[in-house]
């Protein structure tokens, strides 16, 4: 187990703000945009279930229990609610959390869940997945090695990014061998082949902003998004980032935090 793998991360003052990564990542995914977000905001970035650092998850695994067990730990942060942002799998939890009534306001980064009805390109993507934990697999013992070069930090954002230059390579190892501990990987994978996503958005009653990149790789633009965009939360704040991948906070750090804290101060 890398002893860089933490449960969570707690910083700044102001009102509560959570932020909730994607699948088979941690909390590091935010490191590039904490320090904006932390000089108006307490940030709690909790590290998912499952996941490197994070809670174990039950068995049989659910997406349900990576919603409570983000909810605990914002019970044990002592916020009753919060502002609440978060990318992929986490946007998806986030958008949940807002139907318990926990969130003041949402900002998600490409939420996951958003297919249409029988679509198949969304059974190729949990194909893909199982592919890319096969190579974090074999990559996490060379990951120091294999972000040495440009190259190598290039194919290590590949699916997350268009710009990665700026990106530590610290933090892209930390991502490969956090997707390699990812417990909850497989399972959750085989869980999402029987059962859908599936949102109340009915209960979401507070203000829900949703940035998608026009280069995302992992979750295609406006591919990925038409049950929100259609049935679910049509009446969001839309914003299409262009050239931008699927994991705005890394490839557009200083831009995606404005867009994070001009929506959650009104």
């Amino acid at each position: 187990m890398d002893s860089r793998f933490t449960p969570s991360h707690r910083g700044g003052s102001g009102s509560p703000l959570v932020c909730l990564h994607g699948f088979t990542d941690t909390w590091r995914t935010w490191e590039l945009v904490l320090p904006e977000l932390e000089r108006h905001h307490e940030v709690l970035a909790p590290t998912l279930a499952g996941h490197a650092g994070g809670p174990p998850a039950g068995d049989p695994i659910s997406l349900d229990q990576l919603v409570d067990a983000a909810e605990r730990a914002m019970d044990d942060a002592g916020f009753e609610t919060a502002h609440i942002v978060g990318n992929s799998l986490g946007g998806f939890v986030s958008l949940q959390l807002a139907s318990r009534g926990r969130a003041r306001t949402v900002v998600t980064l490409a939420p996951a869940g958003g297919w249409p009805e029988d679509d198949p390109m969304a059974a190729e993507g949990l194909d893909r997945h199982v592919a890319l934990q096969e190579l974090a697999r074999g990559a996490a013992p060379h990951a120091d090695r294999i972000v040495a070069s440009e190259e190598g930090r290039r194919r290590a954002s590949l699916y997350t990014t268009v710009r990665f230059e700026h990106i530590p390579p610290e933090l892209l190892a930390h991502q490969i061998r956090g997707a390699a501990a990812c417990d909850a990987a497989l399972p959750l994978l085989d869980h999402l082949r029987r059962e859908r996503y599936c949102l109340d958005a009915a209960k979401i009653t507070c203000p829900v902003r949703i940035l998608w990149g026009t280069e995302d790789k992992i979750l295609p633009w406006p591919r990925a998004a038409v049950r929100y965009r259609e049935k679910w939360l049509p009446n969001a704040d839309w914003i299409e980032l262009e050239g931008v991948g699927h994991s705005p906070q890394l490839d557009v750090p200083l831009e995606t935090a404005q867009l994070i804290l001009g929506f959650i101060a009104f």
